[in-house]
């Protein structure tokens, strides 16, 4: 019960400061949600229903393809794109230990073997170069992670990926509103995974899209998320007479969530711009500093800055200070590849070494006053 009560001490004060500290995380939820959600709650119906496709469309032009599928949470997004991708049980698929163990212990849950890809230390995103050496004939796909909503080298990576046939998953649960060279996150690879939980750009309390390249995992994909039956033929008697093919999950979106996202849609542009001007003010603020640097931002790449990071030489001094300052930072997630469920799969990352030496994450989001 006392470890409980600190834990949830310890994330109320990430999200709140307790009311004594600049958080790191805050919830927005704007009080016009209100109206529509008591509509949806009391219609009859809070299924996945109007609410969810409606969404869904709002969703199109924010990723950049019509191939939106709207999930229960971010996991299930990664879940069932590997599902989608082909990786079963003797699979290798290649990740990033630098991320929230949600990206990869569904790969783990696929039966498959994880060989960890180092990451750049002055960005905290995968590196396309150590990505083509463990590459084998076992491997089944590549999943990435845009650390801080900051985007990989996409063109790199998909083109890595296509010359032999491997599928790309980028874990984009960080980077809604990111784009690369112009184009929107989700306008990539062949699966882009998104997350709506309760402190990301956009929450619909918690929720996920996964956004497919083609039609036809877009198609299977909205089977596989409601226990493989296809919603949208004619039934005689509600939907048990039909032939199910291929086994599915409880993962779709609920209208009542949906409407909450469908309201969202409508601030989340002027949260990232205020959030994004925080994070310019910061990079040229800290730009000449000797013991305190920020991450390498490329021009052609625009980051959500979901998080944003510094690189410290005296990390513990330099956490220790802001919590004396009451400012609230974290390193946010720990290094995947520390955890005993991955102790197969331990290889050397100087790369992953460098960057957990010295990261820590400072409040960057809309709540904060210039």
């Amino acid at each position: 019960m006392k470890k409980a009560y600190l834990l949830n001490n310890g994330v109320k004060n990430l999200c709140s400061g307790q009311g004594q500290a600049i958080p790191l995380f805050k919830v927005f939820m704007p009080r016009s949600v209100i109206r529509p959600l008591q509509k949806v709650l009391l219609s009859g119906y809070i299924g996945e229903g109007p609410q969810v496709e409606e969404f869904e469309r709002r969703l199109v032009p924010w990723f950049g393809s019509e191939n939106v599928l709207t999930l229960n949470n971010g996991t299930a997004a990664i879940q069932l794109a590997l599902r989608l991708a082909g990786v079963g049980a003797g699979d290798e698929v290649i990740s990033t230990p630098m991320t929230c163990v949600a990206t990869n212990e569904p790969i783990l849950a696929a039966g498959a073997r994880i060989r960890w890809a180092d990451i750049d230390p002055q960005t905290g995103n995968i590196d396309p170069e150590d990505v083509a050496k463990k590459i084998t004939a076992k491997t089944k796909a590549i999943v990435v992670v845009h650390w801080g909503g900051y985007p990989c080298e996409l063109n790199e990576l998909n083109r890595l990926a296509a010359a032999r046939g491997i599928k790309l998953i980028e874990d984009a649960c960080h980077a809604f509103g990111s784009t690369y060279q112009g184009k929107p996150i989700g306008s990539f690879s062949d699966f882009t995974c998104f997350s709506f939980q309760a402190i990301k750009e956009i929450t619909t309390v918690d929720g996920g899209a996964l956004v497919c390249r083609t039609k036809d995992d877009c198609q299977r994909g909205r089977l596989l998320r409601w226990y493989g039956i296809d919603r949208k033929t004619n039934r005689k008697d509600f939907r048990c007479e039909e032939d199910i093919k291929e086994f599915g999950y409880k993962f779709h979106m609920n209208d009542v969530t949906a409407a909450i996202g469908i309201e969202q849609l409508k601030y989340v542009k002027a949260n990232l711009e205020k959030t994004r001007d925080h994070a310019s003010r910061y990079n040229q603020a800290f730009s000449g500093l000797a013991n305190i640097k920020p991450l390498n931002y490329r021009p052609d790449r625009l980051s959500s800055y979901w998080i944003y990071t510094l690189l410290a030489k005296q990390q513990a001094e330099f956490a220790a200070w802001m919590k004396k300052s009451k400012i609230v930072v974290s390193r946010v997630h720990a290094r995947n590849d520390s955890h005993s469920m991955f102790k197969d799969f331990a290889v050397k990352l100087p790369g992953v070494d460098n960057f957990v030496s010295r990261q820590m994450c400072i409040p960057v989001g809309w709540w904060l006053k210039p």
